[in-house]
């Protein structure tokens, strides 16, 4: 039991997928979960090849894919990811959880400020994906370049934004875009501290009747501790997008890069 426990602690400490869990999701499903795309359209195609694959390999479940939120901004075309997100959901069980650069991104239409702010943290890059060009001399004003995004972002793309989720429960794995907030009940977590909260959530070590399963915040391997994963490595910068397999207490990572041609692990 002991040398069980202390291959386990050295697994995790060393940011792999331990072969098991004590977090379990129900018998019978199978989950994936994929972190932050940010615009890399060509990952995301490759990742949902790769999810395909790997789903059909292990046999028949019930399959619900997540994303963990943070589609668009930065990478080259966001429009692209939400086009196939929206139709790869029309293909199987795939839900969404809404992410900071989404709520950003929705607020742009509205509010100087976040407009603002959107442009300076991977906005333009969106909009450049709907054939907006922000410093264009027709978009010389804010409320020139939201008219242009009220008439270039599909109503359909606004919606499927809208509808993302906050939060998603199965099992003993709770998912959000980027954390929550220790020593507060799942009920009462908020929308903003499940969408941008950091610090607070990544140095909690606190015990908990569930794992945390979460993108958001970079770094350069998916992190395992024994009360959050953390699937974002960065895909718009490192060119390496990560996703995670579940079924029963089994974990095992799904990952795309551009130069890695495997996978799964």
């Amino acid at each position: 039991m002991f040398n069980t426990l202390r291959s386990l602690f050295a697994r995790r400490a060393a940011n792999a997928a331990p072969a098991t869990s004590w977090a379990a999701i129900p018998r019978g499903q199978r989950l994936y979960a994929i972190g932050d795309i940010h615009g890399r359209l060509d990952l995301f195609r490759t990742m949902i090849d790769r999810i395909e694959a790997d789903d059909a390999a292990r046999g028949p479940a019930d399959t619900t894919v997540i994303l963990l939120g943070d589609l668009v901004d930065r990478g080259a075309d966001s429009a692209g990811v939400i086009d196939t997100a929206r139709t790869w959901s029309r293909q199987r069980r795939v839900r969404f959880i809404q992410g900071n650069h989404e709520e950003m991104f929705l607020g742009s239409f509205d509010n100087d400020e976040t407009l603002r702010r959107f442009l300076r943290f991977g906005g333009r890059e969106t909009l450049a994906s709907y054939r907006i060009d922000p410093d264009a001399g027709d978009h010389a004003t804010l409320p020139d370049l939201r008219k242009a995004m009220a008439e270039r972002v599909p109503a359909g793309d606004i919606a499927f934004l809208r509808a993302m989720e906050e939060r998603i429960h199965i099992g003993d794995y709770l998912f959000v875009h980027a954390g929550i907030r220790p020593g507060m009940p799942i009920a009462e977590q908020t929308a903003s501290d499940m969408r941008w909260i950091r610090g607070e959530f990544l140095q909690d070590r606190s015990v908990r009747e569930f794992m945390v399963v979460h993108g958001h915040t970079i770094a350069e391997e998916p992190e395992f501790t024994l009360n959050r994963i953390g699937l974002d490595t960065g895909a718009y910068r490192s060119g390496r997008l990560t996703g995670l397999g579940l079924e029963g207490t089994r974990q095992w990572l799904v990952t795309v890069s551009d130069n890695d041609p495997s996978g799964i692990s």
